[in-house]
């Protein structure tokens, strides 16, 4: 298979990996991987997962590449926040949460980092179809509080000013009900009052 009948086969993918390949085609030779990726026709994402150059100027691809290389996950953090507009900071490095260990990838899309939280708190997520792809995003509470319980050093009145969260979104968009339900499923105390220093903080 030549490079062109490859980009043919899996374009549509867009992040392909080489069981997928091999399980299409079984005797693929995976040295044609590593022969593209010098050519740049192809770039590598992480041990055994690839894309192409020309999906970099596709928006928002690297949120579908980020659920793709490390599962599961979904988008959440400082991403998912920066989305909803309630932090004003762009943001380059993609965040996410998974049930999986910590771990950071850097390639030419951008640099990805997963953090572990406890499968009993792997929740609070849903699909969204962006670019014609399904993308697992947080909600925006369950953004929320995973920040407020991965980083617990927002635990005073000045860091939590310094998220400079959106009042307006806070409180016209949030929903307080959905938040305050997730909360109780986290059964920490610690969680509770950082979430109470930033209700007060923002009038919630």
């Amino acid at each position: 298979m030549n490079f062109l009948e490859f980009r043919d086969n899996f374009i549509e993918i867009g992040c392909v990996g080489t069981h997928q390949i091999k399980a299409l085609y079984p005797d693929f030779n995976t040295n044609n991987l590593t022969r593209w990726i010098k050519q740049g026709l192809l770039i590598k994402l992480r041990q055994g997962f690839y894309s192409f150059p020309s999906l970099k100027k596709q928006p928002n691809f690297v949120l579908y590449v980020s659920n793709r290389i490390y599962k599961p996950s979904y988008i959440s953090l400082h991403t998912a926040l920066a989305f909803y507009g309630i932090i004003p900071e762009a943001v380059t490095q993609i965040t996410a949460v998974s049930a999986m260990k910590t771990a950071t990838f850097d390639n030419d899309f951008g640099s990805f980092t997963y953090k572990k939280i406890k499968e009993n708190l792997f929740f609070g997520y849903e699909l969204k179809l962006l670019e014609n792809r399904n993308i697992l995003f947080a909600t925006a509470e369950k953004a929320l509080l995973d920040l407020l319980y991965l980083y617990p050093f927002y635990n005073s009145n000045e860091e939590m000013e310094d998220l400079r969260l959106d009042e307006d979104y806070l409180t016209n968009d949030l929903n307080v009900v959905r938040l305050n339900e997730y909360l109780a499923r986290f059964q920490n105390k610690a969680l509770e009052k950082r979430v109470e220093l930033m209700k007060k903080t923002y009038g919630i």
